[in-house]
């Protein structure tokens, strides 16, 4: 059975990221975009993180520039911008497609163990959030217009 521990990502600094080294916390990992519709909820995202990362949940976003073009900026820009406007403290990883045929294979398999409305894999829009369990599994996906700290209850299930 693959688990989010079978996959590794890069960080936005360039360094790989063995995501088994996760195994042991719940994961919200999110698709985001710094000039989108959805961008203020990155102070939700922050705020979920502080309130519950000493209880070993963690936050992962991932820039992706394939809805509207509203990520165009390179790996410093993103921190910089998210930092500077947002406080964003939870780690950022590098620039990614979530489809098509370049797509992380991380979010292909989310996609593929959570599907969207009617079924579909696609991700539609920045923002879709994805709640990973202990053991690493998909529990849930979530839409761009689910704000974060909606998600807090579904968070606290899994602390």
């Amino acid at each position: 059975m693959t688990t989010i521990a079978d996959f590794k990502v890069t960080t936005n600094r360039g360094e790989e990221l063995n995501l088994a080294d996760k195994k042991g916390k719940v994961l919200l990992v999110v698709n985001t975009a710094s000039k989108c519709g959805f961008t203020p909820q990155y102070d939700g995202l922050e705020a979920v993180y502080q309130k519950y990362k000493d209880q070993s949940f963690e936050v992962l976003g991932f820039p992706c520039n394939q809805f509207g073009a509203q990520e165009p900026g390179n790996a410093e820009e993103i921190q910089e911008f998210c930092k500077i406007n947002f406080g964003v403290t939870f780690p950022l990883m590098e620039k990614v497609d979530v489809n098509g045929p370049e797509a992380s294979p991380l979010f292909d398999w989310m996609k593929g163990e959570a599907k969207g409305i009617m079924g579909t894999t696609a991700i539609k829009w920045n923002f879709t959030k994805f709640l990973i369990n202990r053991e690493g599994e998909v529990v849930k996906r979530y839409g761009s217009t689910d704000k974060p700290e909606a998600i807090a209850r579904d968070i606290e299930k899994l602390l």
